[in-house]
C-alpha cells in the first residue's frame, strides 16, 4: 500500500471520534422505538466486503433512531467515491485506501478498524499454508499447477473479484501483483468468491476474515493464521482498513449522528463482534 497501516489510522484517529443492482443485502427497515430526535434516510454504499458490519451498525442504529431508515448496498469499494460524489449516498464504503484517481481531497474519510485478507481454498484441497511469495506466484500465473507446490497434477484455478473491488485491490497491492494478476474467475461479491472456492478442488481465492465461514478454509500465509488476534498484533500481513467517507465538510445531522454512533462504545463492539478490529485496538 502506498501508506502504512498505522500511519494511514493515525492520520484519521481524531475525525474518526467526530461530533445497476446491488449484491450485498439491503437493509430498508424504519425502527419503531427510540429516540426521535434524529430523523431521515441515510444511503450508505460501496464495498461488499463491509456489508456484514455496515448491516449490523444500521440495525442497531434504526432501534436506537425509531424515525431513521438506513439503507446498505453496493458493488465495491470503487462505487463508493462515486456514490458519494453524485450524491446518490451519503457515506461510501471501502475495504481499502482511496485511490490518487478518486481525489481523497473531496473526502472526509473515518477508519472503522482494520480487516484481514484470508486466502481461501477448498475443503477438499491439501493446501495448509502457503508464503507470500508463492502467493505472488501463484496469482501471476508462475505457478499454474497444484503439483508445483507438491500436490495432484491439476491447475489451478484462481479465483478474485471485480476489478473495483477494495480486497482484491489490498490483496494485490501487499502481494506485489497489482499489475499482473491473472485470474480463471473473477467475481463481484464476497459471497460469490467463496461460493466458487467451495464448489472447486482446484481454486483459490480470498476475502475479508471478517467473512469467514466452514465452506471454505483459510491457509496459513508465512506461517500465521489470519484471524482478529493476528491483524490486530501486525503478525498477519494481508491486512487493510474498513473505511467510511463522506463529502467533504458536508455532512449533516443525521451522517454526523450516525458516525457518532459507529465509533461510540455501543458500535465498536458491534464491529468487533463482526470479527474487525476497531480503530484504538490497533
Amino acid at each position: 500500500m502506498k501508506k502504512s497501516i498505522v500511519k494511514y489510522l493515525a492520520s484519521f484517529m481524531i475525525i474518526g471520534m467526530i461530533s445497476g443492482s446491488t449484491s450485498c443485502t439491503e437493509i430498508n427497515v424504519t425502527g419503531s422505538k427510540g429516540s426521535t430526535s434524529v430523523q431521515g434516510s441515510l444511503m450508505l454504499t460501496g464495498s461488499t466486503s463491509m456489508s456484514d458490519v455496515s448491516n449490523a451498525l444500521a440495525e442497531a442504529f434504526m432501534k436506537k433512531y425509531g424515525d431513521v431508515t438506513v439503507s446498505v448496498g453496493g458493488n465495491g469499494s470503487g462505487e463508493g467515491p462515486t456514490s458519494v460524489k453524485d450524491g446518490a449516498a451519503q457515506i461510501g464504503l471501502l475495504s481499502r485506501e482511496l485511490k490518487d484517481s478518486e481525489n481523497p481531497d473531496l473526502f472526509d474519510q473515518y477508519v472503522i478498524g482494520l480487516d484481514g485478507v484470508a486466502v481461501i481454498v477448498n475443503p477438499d484441497s491439501f493446501i495448509k499454508e502457503l508464503t507470500l511469495v508463492q502467493l505472488a506466484d501463484i496469482f501471476s500465473g508462475k505457478i499454474t499447477n497444484w503439483k508445483e507446490l507438491g500436490g495432484i497434477d491439476a491447475p489451478i484455478q484462481c479465483i478474485g473479484r471485480e476489478a473495483a473491488s477494495g480486497t482484491r485491490g489490498a490483496f494485490e497491492d501487499i502481494i506485489g501483483v497489482s499489475e499482473n494478476a491473472v485470474y480463471a474467475e473473477e467475481q463481484n461479491s464476497t459471497g460469490n468468491v467463496k461460493q466458487a472456492v467451495a464448489g472447486n478442488p482446484n481454486a483459490i481465492g480470498y476475502v475479508s476474515v471478517s467473512s469467514l465461514d466452514d465452506s471454505v478454509v483459510a491457509v496459513m500465509v508465512d506461517g500465521i493464521d489470519p484471524s482478529a488476534g493476528t491483524v490486530a498484533s501486525g503478525e498477519y500481513k494481508i491486512q487493510r482498513p474498513f473505511l467510511m467517507i463522506t463529502q467533504k465538510g458536508t455532512a449533516d445531522a443525521l451522517v454526523k449522528s450516525f458516525l457518532d454512533f459507529v465509533f461510540s462504545e455501543e458500535g465498536r463492539k458491534i464491529i468487533e463482534e463482526d470479527g474487525i478490529i476497531p480503530v484504538g485496538n490497533v
